[in-house]
C-alpha cells in the first residue's frame, strides 16, 4: 500500500504473520520523505532492510532564509568575532592564551565522545603526572592538540589547500595509537557506520553507505571553495552540518567535524588566530546540538541549525574575549605581586610566571630546567610565590610536589552553563 503527497512518501508497510493459520497484519508507518538536505535510500529487503540518508549537493535549495531574527544572530557572531580578534592581537603573548584555550577544546571535544580526564588532568600530565585510571584518555587528548595544530600549519603556513586529502591527513593524526586506530586512520570508510544503538537496526541516523559517500565529499570540497556570495559563517555551520550527515570516517567524526570549525575560521580569515572553540558550547546544549543537527537530514531545517551555530559563536567569542583580558590583567597582578623581590628574585620570577602560562602546573626540577636556575633556588623561589599565593600546592606527595599556577587554571574550568538572551 503506497500513499503519495505532494514531494514526500508515505509508507504502509503490511507485513504477514502467519500463527496458528490466522494471519495478522502489522502495519507499520514510516515517513521518508525527501527535503532540500537529502533523501532516504532503502537497502537490502526483509529483515536485513535499513534506510540510510543521501544528502543534496551544496549550497541548500532553496537558499538559507535569511530572516531578521538569522540577520541579528549573524551581526552578534561578526561582531564578537571581530572583538575576540582585536584583544587577542593585544595580548603580549597570544601563544599561551591559544594553547591554554586549544587544551580545553580538547579535553572538552574528547569528553563528549566518552573520555573523563580534565583540563588540570592534561596540564599534570605534561609534567609526567598521568592519571593511572585515564591513560589514554590523555592521549586522545594530545592527538586532537596534534592533529588541529597540523592542519593549521598546512592551511596557513604551507598553504596547503582545504581538501579531502588535509581531512584524511588530520584524521590519520587524531586517531594515531588510540581508541578508533584500527578503523583506518586517514581513510575514508568502505562499510556502512550509524549512529546510536546496539545495531543498525536500532540505529538513530544511517548516514549514507560507502559507495554513496564519494559523490557527496566532492560537492563538499566543492562547497568550501565555493565563490558564490554566501556569509561565511552561514557557510562553516552548513559545512560542519554536512560533513556530520555525511560521517565519512569510521571513528572521529564528532571531533573532526568540531576541529574543522575552528579551521575554516582561520581559513576563511575570520579569525587572525585560532582563538575559538566550540565544543563547550555543544556539550553543554549537548541535547539541542544532536537535535539541530538531526532536523537538517530529517526536515531539511538549515535555519534551525543556524541560529543554534551562531548563538554559540557569539557566546562563546564573547567569553574568550573576556577571559583573554583577564590573563593580561592576571599577569600584571602576577608582576606587581613580586616587585617586593630582589632584582635577582624579581627577574626569575618573571621569567616563571611567563613559564607558568603555558606550563600552569609544576615540580621544582621543572622550574629549575624551565627557567635554568638550580635546584635550591627553584624551590626558593617556588616557595616565595606560594607564599604571594601565586602557586599552590596540589596533591599530598613530599617528592617531586607539583605546584599549580590556580588562578590561572580557573580561568579554564570547564563551565556548567552558558546565559542565552
Amino acid at each position: 500500500m503506497l500513499c503519495k503527497k505532494g514531494k514526500g512518501v508515505l509508507t504502509l508497510l503490511l507485513k504477514k504473520h502467519i500463527i496458528d493459520n490466522n494471519i495478522n497484519l502489522i502495519i507499520v508507518m514510516e515517513n521518508i520523505s525527501e527535503n532540500r538536505a537529502g533523501r532516504y535510500r532503502k537497502t537490502l529487503s526483509g529483515e536485513f532492510a535499513y534506510e540510510s540518508f543521501i544528502p543534496n549537493d551544496l549550497p541548500p535549495t532553496p537558499p538559507v532564509m535569511m530572516d531578521d531574527k538569522m540577520q541579528t544572530l549573524l551581526s552578534e557572531a561578526d561582531r564578537a568575532l571581530g572583538g575576540l580578534n582585536v584583544v587577542a592581537d593585544l595580548l603580549p603573548d597570544s601563544n599561551y592564551f591559544i594553547l591554554s584555550y586549544l587544551r580545553k577544546e580538547a579535553t572538552l571535544s574528547s569528553k563528549i565522545e566518552g573520555t573523563k580526564a580534565t583540563f588540570v588532568d592534561v596540564a599534570k600530565a605534561q609534567v609526567g603526572v598521568v592519571d593511572e585510571e585515564t591513560p589514554n584518555d590523555y592521549r586522545e587528548i594530545i592527538n586532537y592538540i596534534d592533529a588541529i595544530n597540523y592542519g593549521l600549519r598546512r592551511i596557513r603556513k604551507e598553504e596547503f589547500p582545504f581538501s579531502l586529502r588535509l581531512l584524511r591527513e588530520i584524521h590519520a593524526k587524531l586517531l594515531s595509537g588510540v581508541r578508533g586506530q584500527h578503523k583506518t586512520p586517514g581513510e575514508f570508510r568502505k562499510s556502512q557506520n550509524w549512529i546510536g544503538g546496539a545495531s543498525i537496526r536500532t540505529a538513530h541516523y544511517i548516514p549514507p553507505a560507502a559507495e554513496e559517500i564519494w559523490k557527496s565529499l566532492d560537492n563538499f570540497e566543492k562547497f568550501i571553495h565555493d565563490t558564490r556570495p554566501m556569509p561565511a559563517l552561514i557557510k562553516i555551520g552548513i559545512i560542519h552540518s554536512q560533513f556530520e550527515t555525511i560521517h565519512p570516517f569510521l571513528d572521529g567524526n564528532g571531533r573532526m567535524g568540531r576541529l574543522l570549525i575552528t579551521l575554516l575560521l582561520c581559513h576563511y580569515k575570520i579569525l587572525n588566530k585560532p582563538t575559538l572553540y566550540l565544543s563547550e558550547y555543544f556539550s553543554i546544549f549537548r541535547s539541542d546540538y544532536y537535535d539541530r543537527l538531526n532536523a537538517v537530514h530529517e526536515k531539511g531545517d538549515f535555519e534551525g541549525w543556524l541560529k543554534f551555530f551562531l548563538e554559540g559563536v557569539a557566546l562563546v567569542a564573547v567569553e574568550a574575549t573576556q577571559t583573554a583580558r583577564k590573563i593580561n590583567s592576571l599577569k600584571e597582578e602576577g608582576i606587581k605581586k613580586i616587585s617586593c623581590l630582589s632584582s635577582q628574585s624579581s627577574k626569575r620570577a618573571i621569567s616563571l610566571i611567563e613559564k607558568l602560562f603555558s606550563q600552569p602546573v609544576m615540580t621544582v626540577n621543572d622550574v629549575a630546567k624551565g627557567i635554568g636556575i638550580t635546584f635550591a633556588n627553584a624551590n626558593n623561589l617556588v616557595r616565595k610565590m606560594e607564599e604571594m599565593g601565586i602557586l599552590k600546592q596540589i596533591g599530598k606527595s613530599k617528592r617531586n610536589r607539583l605546584f599549580a599556577y590556580t588562578k590561572y587554571l580557573v580561568l579554564f574550568k570547564e563551565r556548567d552553563s552558558y546565559k542565552k538572551a
